[in-house]
């Protein structure tokens, strides 16, 4: 093509371009779907601000592993209450469930049973259907389903069609052999019920390793993905293991599955686990989003310490206690929060073990029992020197090669000096214990809420 045909042709192509767009040749910027931030569902916006983080006054256990240090945070949603048994159990659902129709989606591809045949065919996946897909989901199909270890890997299960848990009504016998893998073996079954086998209940997620990519600039993107699988049942022996010569059966038979302790703080849950609801939290929200246009969200996970002392001092600076201090009794002498006061009386604060999530008053910024009932994991690594090498915005440290895992607020079985907002304590993070659970926190996108400028 000689030069002037060409000089040509790039003329035309311009004003097609220009006669054919509407910010009539301005600078306007590329324009997406408009978005108002979303005040998550049982979450309170904590603003940011800074704040004195660390023992403002001494250290009476003598730990000093947290001096008086100013650091700033950034605006965040939080769990107005530690995430509760109820909130948990449907975690636990749903991990189970998508695993029953997994199970049943594959033995269908496998004896050639379709939704029109009935019975187990009704649960088969949502590509054994070809002739309803779309032009990209049909694509996708030939291109990629299958490129895995499994050979089921991007097949859409379906969610669609109830799952059927009374045995008198299950519809043949592969839905009956598939449900028959779930539960543990009859001779290990007693009192004629039969029980779910919840070492089979993993949870599978991938994540980025946001970190080592930007250490490692010239790594390649698959280096970084990372991929877990967790059991995600907690562990309700720990009302037994954790207490050597004590009656605590009742609430290892009762306190996780059992409505009447529902809205009670769950424990026996790793840092790992806890991790793994976030990231749960997180696909169950945005699935949601998706299925009516809108916008993803931020993703749900486990507060740093900063964030968590931040949020536990309720914009009181200097404070001892989530309430003020130094006191841990109100003026009329009643207890502020659910721990072991006076000299090892549990129920002198009218709570033996856990009480319901809700309970005493929230501090300035709305959250509930941010000392006491339960300690909390939080997303750092303990390091008693950490404190003199963080950084002062939005200071963290989460060592991977560090197991020892920080929780803060202090529970219902420990002396009130755990419950003061300046507190560190660690467990393992591979370790469950009836008096450690979680709660969870969102970024807050848009304009920056600060204590200062009052904005919500």
């Amino acid at each position: 093509m000689d030069m002037k045909k060409f000089f040509l042709l790039t003329t035309v192509v311009a004003l097609l371009a220009s006669c054919g767009s509407k910010d009539k040749g301005e600078l306007v910027g590329v324009q997406g779907k408009k978005w108002h931030p979303e005040k998550p569902y049982g979450m309170e916006l904590v603003p940011g601000g800074a704040f004195i983080m660390g023992k403002a006054d001494e250290d009476l256990a003598g730990v000093n592993d947290a001096p008086a240090k100013t650091v700033t945070v950034r605006a965040y949603y939080m769990d107005a209450t530690e995430i509760t048994n109820s909130e948990y159990r449907q975690f636990v659902h749903w991990v189970r469930d998508s695993i029953i129709r997994l199970k049943l989606a594959v033995l269908a591809d496998e004896v050639g049973k379709v939704p029109e045949d009935g019975g187990i065919g009704e649960f088969a996946f949502k590509d054994a259907d070809t002739a309803n897909m779309s032009v990209y989901e049909k694509y996708m199909f030939e291109n990629y389903t299958g490129l895995g270890p499994t050979g089921y890997e991007g097949r859409k299960i379906n969610r669609d069609i109830d799952l059927i848990f009374d045995t008198a009504e299950y519809p043949d016998e592969y839905y009956t052999e598939v449900m028959d893998t779930m539960y543990l073996k009859l001779e290990e079954s007693y009192n004629g019920q039969r029980t779910w086998d919840v070492k089979k209940f993993k949870f599978q997620y991938n994540y980025m390793d946001i970190k080592e990519a930007a250490r490692n600039r010239g790594i390649k993107r698959s280096e970084v993905i990372k991929k877990e699988e967790v059991e995600i049942y907690p562990d309700t022996t720990v009302w037994i293991r954790d207490f050597a010569y004590s009656y605590n059966e009742p609430m290892h038979n009762d306190y996780f599955w059992h409505d009447a302790y529902g809205d009670y703080p769950v424990v026996g849950v790793t840092w790992q686990q806890a991790k793994a609801f976030c990231e749960w939290r997180t696909i169950n929200k945005n699935s949601y989003q998706k299925s009516r246009g809108a916008t993803f969200v931020n993703n749900f996970r486990l507060p740093n310490e900063a964030e968590w002392e931040y949020a536990a001092r309720g914009g009181l600076q200097a404070a001892t206690y989530p309430w003020g201090g130094p006191y841990t009794k109100s003026d009329l002498g009643c207890f502020m929060a659910n721990f072991k006061p006076v000299r090892g009386d549990y129920a002198a604060d009218d709570a033996l073990y856990t009480v319901e999530a809700k309970s005493y008053e929230p501090n300035d910024y709305n959250l509930y029992n941010m000392a006491g009932n339960v300690s909390e994991w939080v997303n750092a690594s303990y390091d008693p020197n950490s404190y003199e090498y963080i950084s002062t915005i939005n200071p963290n440290v989460n060592d991977e090669q560090n197991n020892r895992k920080v929780v803060r607020g202090g529970s219902w079985k420990d002396v009130a000096y755990y419950l003061q907002v300046s507190t560190r304590d660690y467990e393992y993070g591979d370790s469950a214990r009836s008096y450690i659970g979680f709660r969870t926190v969102q970024d807050y996108m848009g304009t920056q809420v600060t204590k200062k400028n009052g904005k919500k």
